[in-house]
């Protein structure tokens, strides 16, 4: 079964790459334009992780995490960034963000980075699981 990723963006030809070379690395994509739309689509499907951009206009990434974080405590979410300051990066890391990936020219160096924290999710998520029940 392909690993739902849900990516929100407000740069539409990023949306339609990421989702390309995501689709074509055997995941399945959601996409959302902003967090509004991200949070709704949480409502009623649940990824395997969210890949979500800082700056957006509108509910900027950091305003979703948050929301996010009330409901989705254990969902990995990744910041996605062209720009980010140390201020963005430390408010992230206090709203728990599951990581950082920098947006670049490289469309690979990006991928091999999503699989890395895709992967790194799911042992989190198992590791997890195996502590629960042990309890």
């Amino acid at each position: 079964m392909k690993k739902k990723i849900l990516v929100v963006d407000d740069e539409s030809d990023f949306l339609k790459m990421i989702k390309i070379r995501l689709e074509a690395n055997n995941y399945e994509v959601l996409t959302a334009s902003d967090g509004e739309e991200a949070l709704e689509m949480l409502k009623t499907r649940t990824p395997a992780a969210v890949l979500l951009d800082i700056l957006m206009p509108g509910m900027n990434g950091l305003d979703a995490l948050k929301r996010m974080r009330g409901k989705h405590k254990n969902l990995p979410i990744f910041m996605i960034t062209a720009f980010s300051t140390k201020e963005r990066f430390e408010l992230a890391n206090e709203l728990k963000a599951s990581g950082f990936i920098v947006k670049t020219d490289d469309l690979k160096k990006e991928l091999n980075s999503i699989n890395t924290a895709i992967k790194l999710a799911d042992k989190y998520r198992g590791e997890k699981q195996d502590t629960a029940h042990r309890k």
